[in-house]
């Protein structure tokens, strides 16, 4: 009997298990494939005939399949191939016959067959102009000129012939306007001509109304019920072909059935002894760390592969817990020697995200390694991995969406490419995956215990080990305003006497709060996998403060600048103010050494006594170190990993205020913000 349902939808599970899960996926999808084969067909048995042919093209043309676009858009592009088909061998008595269809259906059935295509799986399917034009092999100006011809034509079916009579050459930029996807210069010089234009008003709000309404009706299309039984009557053909099928190949030769005994035998072997996995991985996989982790059977290979513009992406493996998602991958340019790396909400998208994944956190963030061998061997080859959030449930699959990857250039400093200084580079492409995940268990550990930081209690809460690290969560008060503790930082944690590095990059806020006066944050430590701890240990090395000191200091437009001013037992300057749009101001103080502050808080506030609704503000800035050694980022390359402990202090700040014409009143200085240096050790309680 074939399954009804199936774990899940990815292409790697449908193409383990075959057939059926090409079933299953139909049945999962049968609802909006069933609303779309009804704009082509009439009657439920031209579907379940649609349905049986899309599900045998899906199972013979699997093996073809790549993975430069989604599963869901692939399918879509075989089933609509068919609905051209079948509509064209059921024409006739479609005609023929009463058509029962809701009105949105027939209305759509009166337009060209190409604006017909275009507006059902844009407006209907929910697809992207540009996955619409991908399906249908068009540009996607030619989708953008089907949807507008088709709303116009749908507006003169239900307005007595009415048609558009606003300025022709803007009529192309309805759609992308009204979709929200025009660049801001066009749509700005667009918004300017419809103010001064009465008839391309006229056109645009009808043009809108017509769209909404299509809109509307698509989302009551859920009346279009999947009649019962309809799956059933589809799989009872299809299984009548399987096991027709299967009858044919049941002839098996017996040296074959022989070799495939004895080599079970060993296969059972070498897993029952951890041998054949240990092996298997250390010819296979060059990644050490990826290595390490499938060879003790706590993460899954997955081997997925994209394209784009001659640069191929490969997602080689995946390791999950309560703590992060760890995605494996390798890029490699096949026209130039780039090499490139992903940066987490940088062009890498997780579509499903807010579906599948847990936001009490923050993921990761892991620079390049350009130092390991693997990635010292090809000049075109780079291998890395990327930190998403952790999932809500053992087993979901990723739709992971890359449009832009990072260029390394190793000329360059560390800190320019990789902390938000210099011209980084990019290549933008489309690179889509669809990655099963299943989760590792990890063990929690409830702790007990507090201290005091600067005065303010901290206290520990819980010790999280899992295979891709050892999180330690923690609350900080802020009962206090004065004087707050916004997050500490931790040189190491000792559990057992095992010491294990804190991972710099992984100390982060969570998005629950325990309660009204403590925020709670997680700092992440290598892992202790197979470790239970019994005595506990953290070192801390720093706390980042935020001190309240309120000043206010008088701005005059008329005065001539740079004017000085005292602050925090600082010469602070007031480079410019200048007034326009937008209005500018610029403080800078240049001496860093003994300074009390790294940056500062600040308002400008207009004569009417109010800050500016849309205020931008830049900076610039140096490193320092424990020792007081000063690194500039726009001129000495430095390793930011390579710093012992190291402070950026804010030596410009720029305040920009975008209003029109906004006339500053006064600078407003709410505190500052500096770092102190701790050396406790303190030893936390396991409840």
């Amino acid at each position: 009997m074939i399954p009804t349902k199936i774990d899940s939808t990815s292409i790697t599970m449908i193409r383990e298990k075959g057939f059926e899960s090409v079933i299953n996926w139909f049945e999962q999808h049968k609802q909006s494939f069933y609303t779309l084969g009804r704009f082509y067909l009439n009657h439920q048995h031209q579907i379940e005939e649609l349905f049986y042919r899309s599900i045998l093209n899906v199972h013979k043309e699997l093996p073809r399949f790549k993975h430069d676009t989604s599963f869901d858009l692939w399918v879509t592009s075989l089933f609509i191939q068919n609905c051209r088909e079948l509509s064209q061998d059921n024409g006739k008595q479609a005609g023929e016959e009463s058509d029962s269809r809701p009105g949105l259906l027939k209305a759509l059935d009166q337009l060209k067959d190409d604006e017909k295509e275009a507006m059902i799986l844009r407006y209907v399917k929910g697809l992207s102009q540009e996955e619409v034009a991908k399906i249908l092999q068009v540009s996607v100006d030619q989708i953008k000129g089907r949807l507008f011809s088709g709303i116009v034509s749908l507006r003169e079916q239900t307005e007595s012939g009415e048609s558009f009579n606003g300025c022709t050459e803007y009529h192309k930029n309805y759609i992308d306007y009204l979709e929200r996807t025009m660049e801001r210069p066009k749509r700005v010089d667009f918004e300017v001509h419809i103010y001064h234009c009465e008839k391309c008003q006229e056109d645009l709000a009808t043009f809108q109304e017509v769209r909404l309404s299509l809109l509307n009706h698509t989302d009551r299309l859920e009346d279009v019920h999947v009649p019962s039984g309809f799956m059933e009557n589809v799989k009872e053909r299809l299984v009548e072909k399987e096991n027709h099928r299967r009858q044919k190949n049941k002839k098996r030769k017996k040296v074959g059935i022989v070799f495939a005994s004895v080599f079970n035998v060993l296969m059972g072997i070498g897993f029952l002894t951890g041998l054949f996995p240990n092996l298997y991985y250390t010819w296979t996989e060059d990644d050490e760390q990826l290595r390490s982790f499938l060879q003790q059977d706590l993460g899954q290979r997955v081997n997925l592969e994209a394209e784009s513009d001659g640069v191929i992406v490969k997602i080689k493996g995946v390791v999950a817990d309560d703590i992060q998602t760890l995605v494996f991958y390798e890029i490699e340019d096949t026209n130039e020697n780039n090499q490139y790396f992903m940066n987490y909400d940088d062009g890498v998208i997780v579509e499903n995200m807010y579906k599948i994944m847990n936001h009490d956190t923050y993921p990761k963030y892991f620079p390049p390694d350009l130092e390991s061998e693997v990635n010292k061997r090809e000049k075109n080859v780079y291998q890395g991995k990327i930190s998403l959030l952790p999932l809500q449930t053992d087993n979901e699959t990723i739709h992971l969406k890359i449009n832009k990857i990072l260029k390394i250039d190793r000329d360059a400093s560390v800190e320019n490419q990789f902390w938000g200084y210099g011209n980084n580079q990019y290549q933008t492409g489309e690179w889509n995956f669809e990655i099963p995940v299943t989760k590792q268990p990890s063990t929690e550990y409830t702790l007990s215990g507090q201290t005091h930081i600067e005065g303010i209690p901290v206290r520990f809460e819980k010790l999280i080990v899992a295979p891709t690290a050892t999180s330690l969560q923690y609350s900080i008060n802020r009962e206090q305003t004065e004087k707050r503790v916004e997050f500490l930082n931790f040189n190491n944690l000792e559990v057992n006497d095992k010491i294990v590095n804190v991972d710099m990059f992984g100390g982060v806020p969570m998005n629950t709060q325990q309660d009204m006066n403590w925020y709670t944050f997680q700092a992440q430590f290598d892992t202790l996998i197979g470790e239970k701890p019994k005595e506990v240990s953290v070192q801390f090395t720093s706390a980042y403060l935020t001190y309240e000191d309120d000043k206010s200091i008088p701005l005059d437009v008329t005065q001539e600048y740079p004017q000085t001013f005292e602050y925090a037992g600082s010469t602070i300057s007031i480079d410019k103010v200048e007034v326009g749009v937008p209005t500018t101001v610029v403080i800078s103080n240049h001496e860093v050494e003994n300074r009390a502050y790294e940056s500062l808080q600040i308002n400008i506030v207009g004569e009417d006594e109010s800050v500016p609704s849309s205020m931008g503000m830049e900076s610039e800035g140096v490193i320092v170190d424990k020792n007081g050694v000063i690194y500039d980022p726009n001129s000495t390359p430095f390793s930011y990993e390579k710093i012992e402990q190291p402070r950026h202090f804010e030596t410009v700040q720029i305040i920009r205020l975008d209003d029109n014409r906004v006339i500053p009143k006064r600078l407003d200085i709410y505190g500052y913000n500096t770092t102190k240096y701790l050396n406790d050790i303190v030893k936390i309680s396991l409840e």
